[in-house]
């Protein structure tokens, strides 16, 4: 399969040469399994080279990789096959749901991966987030990241963690300036609108509490939207447009991955910047799973325990530009990830404010799409 970033890599940070250094530290976890190989299925910059290398350096078992570029591909293609062809894959919290419904995966146990390897916050809080069905585990917090706001600090120099705003988006000085996904930037209106009293929604969570509260709120946010439709720049579905939005739409402040800002400020200049805006970020948190139809559970097991030691956790930081789950993974960060970081999060409360992503119900997958039709086609 094509090598399909899921967002983009943050060139320059890929420690290609790690994988080297340090074989005698990186130990999957309970000898499980000393040989014969596990197909992983993953995002399509998460296993580079030097993750790949160290596991089987570190383990005797053969890494066979696929990649995909969206939760929908990795979904449908394990659906097709029935739960069978992949040992691993790296589905989004939020969608667990989707694989719940046709028993796509088997339930994790406990006894056989390092529980104590992940940071506690995140285990507890993927348990309401969708990685939990009917009171067993399916799914293990492998990462984490946000989307939340880039702007350019010359032509907005006022703006800064502590007051930026996703209102800021949409004010009228704001003509044809700003970048935004479609399917996530309704929601973060909902989380705005509420802040500010205009339209009630629990912090948008009324979105996920039936269908006729998810379709008065859309209602809402997307006819305000729509009011101010003058100020949409570029929409984005992937970070090659989401960057292209600034680089060359002329887009000036947006809704971004954090990694699209981060690169940005890195690469092409200093002067754009990303944070949580003061309503919070909107988080979002991968996870590890294994299939139903695995035929190679124990290496699988040594896999999901490989990723989770604090080396790997931080390689695949440093590869990726994406928050590890793993515990003391950031002892293991480069110089430019620990800066990152710190710009995105200048404190525990930007963390702390974050707004996970539910797990998804049917009728807000439906109504979004509806809504995002209506916002797009205005």
């Amino acid at each position: 399969m094509t090598n399909i970033n899921r967002r983009t890599v943050l060139r320059g940070t890929a420690a290609t040469g790690v994988a080297l250094a340090m074989p005698a530290i990186l130990k999957a976890g309970d000898a499980l399994a000393s040989s014969g190989t596990v197909n992983v299925f993953a995002w399509g910059d998460y296993v580079q080279d030097n993750i790949k290398d160290a596991f089987e350096k570190a383990t005797g078992i053969k890494v066979n990789l696929s990649t995909y570029g969206s939760n929908d591909e990795a979904e449908n293609k394990l659906r097709a096959a029935g739960g069978k062809g992949f040992d691993v894959i790296f589905p989004s919290v939020d969608t667990g749901p989707n694989y719940y419904k046709d028993d796509l995966l088997g339930a994790i146990d406990e006894s056989k991966f390092n529980v104590d390897k992940v940071i506690p916050s995140i285990y507890r809080a993927s348990i309401n987030l969708g990685a939990t069905n009917r009171g067993k585990r399916y799914l293990i917090p492998c990462d984490w990241g946000t989307e939340a706001m880039t702007w350019d600090s010359e032509t907005s120099p006022d703006l800064k963690y502590g007051t930026i705003s996703y209102g800021d988006m949409w004010k009228s000085d704001m003509a044809g300036k700003v970048a935004v996904r479609q399917k996530s930037v309704l929601v973060s209106l909902a989380i705005y609108l509420d802040d500010i009293g205009e339209v009630k929604s629990d912090r948008a969570m009324d979105l996920y509490k039936s269908e006729d509260d998810c379709r008065r709120v859309f209602e809402a946010v997307t006819n305000y939207a729509i009011e101010r439709r003058g100020n949409i720049g570029a929409f984005w579905n992937n970070a090659t447009e989401a960057t292209a939005a600034f680089t060359d739409a002329g887009c000036t402040i947006g809704q971004t991955w954090d990694t699209t800002g981060i690169l940005l400020n890195r690469e092409t200049n200093p002067k754009w910047r990303y944070t949580m805006p003061k309503e919070g970020g909107l988080g979002w948190i991968d996870t590890m799973a294994i299939p139903s139809g695995s035929e190679n559970v124990d290496q699988a097991y040594e896999f999901v325990n490989f990723m989770l030691t604090p080396e790997a956790g931080g390689m695949f930081a440093n590869n990726t530009g994406y928050n590890s789950a793993a515990v003391d993974a950031d002892q293991h960060l480069d110089d430019a990830q620990k800066t990152a970081f710190s710009m995105a999060y200048p404190d525990a409360a930007a963390i702390d404010n974050l707004w996970w992503w539910p797990a998804q119900t049917d009728f807000f997958g439906a109504l979004r799409t509806e809504y995002v039709e209506k916002f797009t086609n205005a």
